[in-house]
């Protein structure tokens, strides 16, 4: 029993006050019903029957502590002169009270006026008041507890209920379509049935059905996968609300022509797409008479030149189409479409020029020395179709979500003598298919088109984890694994997971279950499937990444959705890239350059994310080989830019102890040594004062004196070109002041910025001594000193013609220089900073609204930019072509060994030659004379609403867009 002191008990009063409660007392346990009664020390014998009060006390409800004191008598003793408590068992029933009731009368009604009072109470005061009586009464003990207070009164809650939010009805629909097919636990066909059948009943609800047609199109823009499912909602929803099929129907088919209108093919074909898995809706043919129209286009294109690759793109739109098409049942085209298949199959068929340069592999000749047969992606997918249709069109990849009930016909009972009508279902409303115009002059769109061709690591090998190249799932699945993947960029997790699940949105029984080992693959019987979903993912991915001549978005990004598919499906995707691995390792000597370095940067992230874990004793052998071996070169390059993105020991420690000469003691350096702190070195003295005055940042004119001492020795020492030495010194002191970090270099180079500038205009020499100080600075960390090189040329201290200079013509070593990455590296990076200063040029030439005169200086401008482009292109050419053929001064002896290294430098001019020349033809095609015309107008994109106007939030299309990643 608690006490307050050694002396006096506490007693609720409130159980003093309501004997005789029921359960419509308001009980608010707030400070006035909780004040104790003190009474002086029971007596012991006094305890029967008073055991329990204690335990009713403020820990428990107020409802019990009265009914355990209602059983107890409080009588005022004389001979103690104190109250006493009587129990009722001992109590003496016949004898009269002597004890004065006035403490009773008087609680009582002190405690009714409180009760009052508390009745008027707001309800939640009571927890305030609660911290209150935890304080007076030495802590929390449960006062509170409402649960508790009334667990006995099951038939009456007297605690206040939370206010209730109850979902929009627009909300919830927008939320089950958004889902739709994502779990495979759930039937899609019921899914559309349901979300169709909400929509049609509330029909009326404005916010539903705008938000529902809004849907309908982004869902097509940017979830392809759920396409064939988008449309089953909306066939579904015919059959009840044809309103709301034909709503859609006219949103969509604008939306289609105002990207028709603009050149935004990939956007157009997704809409063509659905209106194709609809097509049962529309009297007629529907939307083959579009893909007849643009297939005539692309013929008038075609004819027009041999190298338009807008009609390609045109008659590839018609070929995806087609295939949706037909999968919608009761069409009746399957002729018409073999037709049109003989008309495509003139121009897929006809060779085009810029064909040689997307091939990944041109090193080899035929198809059959290729590691694999990468074929134009159009002329796979004609093929495949033609195969379809020897076949009857049966297209087992696409699913078939829609079930028309058909009108009931006449049936005859069991006993064969009273014929029976089974009720007859309404037919599906058909509709009128909307006006969709093809202009007359195709717009050939903000981006540039080329070729494309059909990039595989898996296909056509001996266990099929991959539809083969001869099935038309390989080109439907890649499509639209494509388009997801280009489409999502901005949610590199959701695309993964889209990837990880593709099984979940084609027919069933397409794929095997995932994660399936590849060993138990051949015991699946012949009838069974064995593709892989995880294989079929990880394709798509490096078809992107390997695509020529430019990929969608930066590799980054690709690289991005790998490591998240990894780490979504780790047991899944894993084994696929490590067969991935193996296979582009074995190719990777006769692979294009430019895709060579692609997977070389791919895979030294991908370790990097990973804990650089690899089995790199699978490679052992080619260490073996001469360093102008692809194979060597590429592990070299890959542990070096894997310490770029760790530290050298910690990637010493990740490889076995045969790769560790490949990682000298030089690389674990954080700063190098400073060249002129040994004396032995020319002009040290010199040097050494340099570096101190640019440390304490000391005026020009004392550094002036400094290097005019240095150009006073290296004339007496008979160096024609005084500012190569003094410029060595300069430039090693800023390395060594920003050796701590990048911003550091970059600080250091800004405060020394006009010095720097000025040797340029004096000295050509001077001015590649420049990047050979920061080469030979960060001699063991070569990635540094590209990345300093490419700041430079940013701040205009050297040209962009000196860096090729310097890196294909003074330093070029036979052609032994072609084998380092850097050296790529640093090659690469400097035209893409030619070529895409030519693009920003055109970009902001096609602005509209600019005066004559801006347009006009724009236009000389962009005349002398591509006549400097056309100039650095030919140097590379003048270079390398000299490596390639063997007629390099320096190339005439060859080299016995191994390897003929001769046969080796060759490769490697003819592979660099590859690349380059593809790049010029590129922007030729991109920014040349017939490329760039006249300013273009401007196009609108409609917001797909259906009346034709903009409303303020249309998207103007103009030009040439400047791609960061060319």
């Amino acid at each position: 029993m608690p006490r307050s002191n050694s002396n006096t008990w506490h007693l609720t009063a409130a159980a003093i006050a309501f004997d005789n409660p029921t359960k419509n007392d308001a009980l608010t346990p707030t400070d006035s019903c909780v004040e104790a009664y003190d009474l002086k020390m029971i007596h012991p014998c006094e305890m029967e029957g008073v055991q329990h009060v204690p335990q009713h006390g403020l820990q428990h409800g107020a409802h019990q502590a009265i009914e355990a004191l209602s059983k107890l008598t409080l009588e005022w003793d004389e001979s103690l002169d104190r109250p006493k408590l009587i129990p009722e068992s001992r109590r003496d029933v016949g004898k009269a009270p002597k004890a004065p009731l006035g403490i009773v009368q008087r609680e009582q009604q002190r405690f009714e006026r409180r009760r009052v009072i508390d009745s008027y109470r707001p309800v939640y005061k009571a927890s305030e008041d609660m911290a209150e009586v935890d304080a007076r009464s030495g802590g929390n003990r449960g006062y509170n507890n409402r649960k508790r207070r009334y667990r006995e009164d099951d038939d009456f809650d007297r605690r206040p209920q939370r206010r209730r939010y109850e979902e929009p009805l627009a909300s919830k629909i927008r939320k089950q379509l958004l889902s739709i097919a994502e779990s495979p636990l759930k039937d899609p066909v019921e899914e559309a049935k349901d979300i169709a059948k909400a929509v049609a009943d509330n029909y009326d609800d404005d916010e539903l059905r705008d938000s529902f047609y809004e849907l309908v199109i982004l869902l097509t823009l940017e979830q392809p996968l759920k396409i064939p499912f988008t449309a089953a909602v909306v066939l579904y929803a015919n059959d009840d609300k044809p309103e709301v099929a034909k709503e859609v129907i006219t949103r969509v088919a604008a939306k289609a022509q105002s990207y028709l209108e603009a050149g935004v093919w990939t956007e157009l074909k997704l809409l063509l797409r659905f209106l194709a898995c609809v097509n049962g809706l529309f009297e007629g043919d529907g939307v083959f008479s579009t893909l007849e129209v643009l297939f005539d286009r692309a013929v008038d294109l075609q004819t027009a030149s041999s190298e338009d690759a807008i009609g390609l793109e045109l008659v590839k739109i018609v070929l995806l189409t087609l295939p949706y098409l037909l999968a919608t049942p009761g069409n009746g085209l399957e002729q018409k479409a073999v037709e049109l298949l003989e008309k495509t199959e003139i121009i897929v068929t006809a060779p085009h020029i810029l064909y040689d340069l997307v091939d990944p592999y041109p090193e080899n000749g035929t198809d059959e020395q290729k590691p694999m047969a990468c074929k134009s992606a159009l002329l796979l997918l004609q093929n495949q179709l033609q195969k379809e249709s020897s076949t009857g069109w049966e297209l087992a990849c696409i699913p078939r979500l829609y079930k028309r009930v058909e009108p009931a016909v006449d049936t005859v009972a069991e006993d064969g003598t009273t014929p029976t009508a089974a009720p007859a279902a309404a037919a599906a409303a058909k509709h009128a298919y909307p006006d969709f115009s093809v202009p007359s002059t195709i717009n050939p769109g903000p981006k540039p088109l080329f070729p494309e061709v059909y990039f595989s690591l898996y296909a056509d090998q001996d266990v099929k984890t991959v539809p083969p190249t001869t099935e038309i799932a390989a080109s439907l699945v890649r499509d639209a694994l494509v388009d997801t993947i280009n489409i999502l960029d901005f949610n590199r997790n959701a695309t993964a997971k889209f990837l990880i699940d593709i099984n979940c949105y084609w027919a069933p029984n397409t794929f095997v279950k995932r994660a399936t080992q590849f060993d138990k693959l051949r015991d699946v019987p012949a009838d069974k499937p064995t593709w892989k979903p995880e294989d079929i993912a990880v394709d798509a991915v490096f078809s992107q990444i390997f695509q020529l001549p430019t990929p969608e978005h930066r590799l980054v990004y690709y690289h991005s959705i790998i490591t998240e598919s990894c780490k979504i499906a780790p047991a899944a995707i894993a084994p696929s890239l490590g067969r991935a691995i193996r296979f582009l390792f074995r190719s990777v000597d006769v692979m294009d350059l430019e895709l060579a370095y692609r997977f070389m940067d791919w895979f030294a992230h991908h370790l990097s994310n990973f804990e650089f874990r690899w089995k790199w004793t699978e490679w052992l052998e080619d260490l073996t080989r001469s360093d102008l071996h692809p194979k060597k070169a590429f592990i070299v390059g890959a542990l070096d830019k894997e310490i770029r993105l760790s530290f050298a020991k910690r990637i010493r420690d990740t490889i076995p102890e045969q790769y560790h000469p490949l990682i000298p003691e030089g690389k674990d350096k954080d700063v190098p040594d400073y060249k002129y702190a040994d004396d032995r070195t020319p002009y040290s003295s010199e040097g050494k004062e340099i570096l101190a005055l640019l440390k304490k940042r000391a005026p020009e004119s004392d550094v002036q004196q400094v290097i005019n001492a240095i150009h006073e020795k290296a004339a007496a020492l008979g160096v024609v070109d005084v500012l190569i030495p003094s410029t060595d010194a300069y430039v090693t002191a800023v390395c060594y002041i920003g050796s701590k970090s990048l911003s550091h270099v970059l600080s250091c180079i800004e405060r020394n910025k006009e010095r720097l500038l000025a040797i340029g205009p004096a000295s050509q020499g001077a001015q590649k001594q420049i990047i050979t100080s920061v080469l030979e600075y960060w001699k063991d960390q070569p990635g540094i000193a590209v990345n300093i090189v490419d700041k430079l040329l940013n701040y205009a201290v050297i040209t962009p013609m000196v860096v090729i200079e310097w890196a294909l013509v003074d330093h070029l070593d036979s052609g032994k220089m072609l084998a380092e990455s850097y050296i790529y590296e640093m090659v690469s990076t400097t035209v893409f900073k030619v070529t895409n200063r030519i693009r920003q040029i055109i970009a902001a030439r096609n602005q509209h609204g600019l005066p004559a005169e801006q347009v006009q200086m724009l236009d000389d401008t962009l005349t002398k930019e591509r006549a400097d482009m056309r100039e650095l292109f030919a140097v590379i050419d003048d270079a390398l072509t000299g490596v390639a053929t063997g007629a390099n001064d320096a190339m005439i002896e060859s080299f016995d060994g191994e390897e003929k290294e001769q046969e080796m430098l060759q490769s490697w001019g003819r592979r660099w030659l590859a690349v380059f020349r593809r790049k010029l033809a590129v922007e030729e095609a991109v920014v040349g004379e017939a490329a760039v015309g006249p300013l273009p107008e401007p196009v609108h994109i409609g917001n797909g609403n259906g009346n034709g106007k903009d409303n303020g939030s249309a998207v103007a299309v103009e030009g040439i867009e400047t791609d960061d990643t060319l």
